[in-house]
């Protein structure tokens, strides 16, 4: 199976993840069965220190499963490898009916790029390089070559979402 995937990009503290937050608990609400994932420009980290899948981790384990009776995660450490690409990840995700991708602007997965009226970065996107196909904005906007979605109205982005990737419920 082919996963659909759909992107959120646009420039640091412009609401990205905000946006994803709404539209995973709208499409969810919905009924679809929605994934999501989210790179990062920094190290990151999901383990604690003292925890034994920390010290697992630590001890050299290339990966480690914690598992509970809520949940699990698999943690894989790179140890100096390369990042694994977006596709490289997906394949290795549950099947769902979309999968929200925040960030990987370059990537050619289609996007919603979010642009906020008093964000410090400015800079729009190019539409054609970013495969940008809706603005989210809280302003108003002219002269757009792609759709301008209302980012206040997550109904609307998430009827957009929903149209352009063709989900089924």
């Amino acid at each position: 199976m082919t996963q659909k995937i759909f992107g959120i990009t646009g420039w640091k503290n412009s609401g990205k993840t905000t946006l994803t937050e709404c539209v995973v608990r709208e499409l969810s609400r919905r009924g679809y069965k929605i994934s999501t994932v989210k790179h990062a420009h920094h190290s990151f980290d999901i383990d604690t220190e003292g925890t034994d899948s920390y010290r697992h981790r630590e001890a050299g384990a290339q990966e480690v499963a914690i598992v509970s009776f809520s949940r699990w995660a698999l943690m894989h450490e790179l140890r100096g490898a390369t990042e694994p690409s977006l596709d490289d990840i997906v394949s290795r995700m549950a099947p769902c009916d979309l999968i929200i991708v925040e960030g990987y602007k370059n990537d050619k997965h289609a996007k919603i790029e979010v642009r906020r009226k008093d964000s410090p970065t400015q800079i729009p996107l190019n539409a054609e390089q970013y495969s940008i196909v809706a603005i989210a904005t809280d302003e108003v906007l002219h002269g757009q070559t792609v759709p301008v979605l209302d980012l206040n109205n997550i109904a609307a982005v998430s009827d957009f979402i929903e149209h352009y990737c063709e989900l089924e419920n």
